[in-house]
């Protein structure tokens, strides 16, 4: 298996932990929930079913029964979810030994829960009365409503308060993933390239599986997106669907956000979406930013206030759709033929920033920060005509920040007269407007590094693309 190496290890730390176990797996469509679950437990489970998409009762119960059958069930389909629980409990009763994990498996879990159906209540009752009290029971449920696995199993305010062993957020893979797992199915690209295409798809496995070996990052782009009967052509809409009951409010806020590359408040989502600010708008925000939609992120400022936060668009797919996609395109080849336009060429670096926040603990090991204490903010002049902005500012616990200047490139960066006139500028507005007393210092970060000439001395460390790849995870 590419990747996963901490998901695997708790996994593992789960499965020998000598007690009753409840696990509540969770993550965006095709990022790999379902994959990961059958390739530690090689398929082995005492029961697994997974749930009938768009479904009603009697089908959601009928695939229950299924699985039912799969481990010596003879009897009649049960009519209540009550009964098919206590037929569960009863066969594994029968079936399991004292020595052995006793794995359980519910795929697609939210599927399960049609109207006044009673899944959830019983699904508590079944681990609250029995499955709980047994030492080598390890309950797994997975679902890509991620809304909806928040609400009703793992913030269940009901039968299944508190009960949730362990819950594990399964996110997209980083740059060093991507790259093994694309060389994994013998795509070998230089890390341009590669960085290219994770700007389009993002980290996600099953996106990544749809490159073909003799692809270029232009042919790949040009036959997922832009071709007859292209095979991303649909996803947006079905990656909504598939997460949120209800799309519609969470795909207006994500129209709002897209327009707006630095991010804004939820004052201004409000304004752009005419929401009702109550709690359900929290709400929609919240599981943006579970599904790894969204970022929320704070302001620096003299001080640094919680109602300064921003929320930014993230997700590398959801900001190239809405860059590209959201007008159809008759030409099949309009990825070829629009390199180095200008319109791709601000896409360029819009993504490398988000590539870069979305690697902020490769940033801190290339600085060789990784071990002291940093807190990391964006920063808006208020006073300055110019509207002086810095994307990235790593406060440090040894009292240094590190202001962070993004630039993608296809080779390396030259900073002329003028752009060194502008950090230097923007730095010293900086100094003056949040009157900081830390030491500040400039950092590059790009693909290829700096040209040394006349002008490149205001900047005092780099990070590269490269750095970018090293396979260090999130805090």
């Amino acid at each position: 298996m590419v990747g996963r190496k901490q998901e695997l290890a708790d996994l593992r730390n789960y499965y020998e932990s000598g007690k009753a176990e409840f696990v509540a797996l969770y993550g965006r469509r095709r990022v790999g929930k379902t994959y990961l679950i059958n390739e530690f437990f090689e398929s082995r489970f005492a029961f697994y079913i997974t749930g009938v998409i768009d479904g009603d009762k009697s089908e959601q119960i009928a695939a229950f029964t299924k699985g039912l059958r799969n481990i010596g069930y003879t009897g009649r389909v049960p009519g209540r979810w009550m009964d098919a629980f206590f037929l569960l409990e009863d066969i594994l009763q029968k079936n399991m030994h004292a020595d052995e994990r006793c794995v359980i498996f519910i795929d697609e879990l939210p599927c399960f829960d049609t109207p006044k159906a009673g899944f959830v209540k019983a699904l508590g009752h079944f681990w609250n009365s029995w499955a709980q009290h047994h030492k080598n029971i390890m309950l797994i449920v997975c679902g890509s409503a991620t809304s909806w696995m928040l609400k009703n199993i793992i913030d269940n305010h009901g039968g299944l308060h508190d009960r949730i062993t362990h819950e594990m957020h399964l996110h997209p893979f980083n740059l060093s993933e991507t790259e093994q797992m694309l060389q994994s199915r013998q795509v070998h690209w230089d890390r341009l390239s590669i960085m290219q295409m994770y700007m389009v798809l993002g980290g996600i496995p099953y996106y990544l599986e749809l490159i073909k070996p003799t692809d270029s990052v232009a042919s790949a782009i040009d036959r997922l997106f832009f071709g007859r009967d292209a095979s991303m052509a649909n996803e947006y809409d079905r990656l909504f669907k598939s997460l949120f009951k209800d799309p519609t409010p969470y795909m207006e806020i994500i129209r709002a956000l897209a327009l707006n590359r630095q991010g804004i408040s939820r004052e201004e989502i409000l304004k752009r979406t005419s929401m009702t600010d109550n709690g359900h708008f929290s709400e929609y925000l919240t599981n943006l930013v579970k599904c790894d939609f969204i970022r929320y992120y704070f302001v620096k400022n003299a001080k640094i206030k919680k109602n300064d936060g921003l929320y930014q668009l993230t997700d590398m797919f959801v900001i190239f759709y809405n860059t590209f996609l959201t007008r159809p395109i008759a030409e099949d080849h309009f990825w070829s033929t629009h390199i180095n336009t200008p319109r791709v060429n601000n896409w360029c670096g819009l993504s490398f920033e988000r590539v870069c926040m979305l690697h902020i603990p490769q940033i801190k090991r290339a600085l060789g920060i990784d071990r002291i204490g940093v807190e990391y903010y964006t920063w808006r002049s208020k006073r300055s005509p110019e509207g002086a902005q810095i994307d990235l500012l790593l406060e440090r616990a040894d009292r240094i920040i590190n202001l962070c200047e993004m630039k993608y490139s296809t080779g390396e960066v030259v900073i002329d007269k003028d752009e060194d006139l502008k950090l230097r500028n923007r730095q010293s507005v900086f100094v003056a407007e949040t009157a900081t007393r830390y030491a500040v210092v400039p950092v590059l970060v790009s693909t290829y590094g700096m040209k040394t000439d006349i002008y490149s001395g205001g900047i005092c460390q780099q990070v590269v693309m490269d750095d970018l790849f090293n396979d260090v995870k999130q805090n």
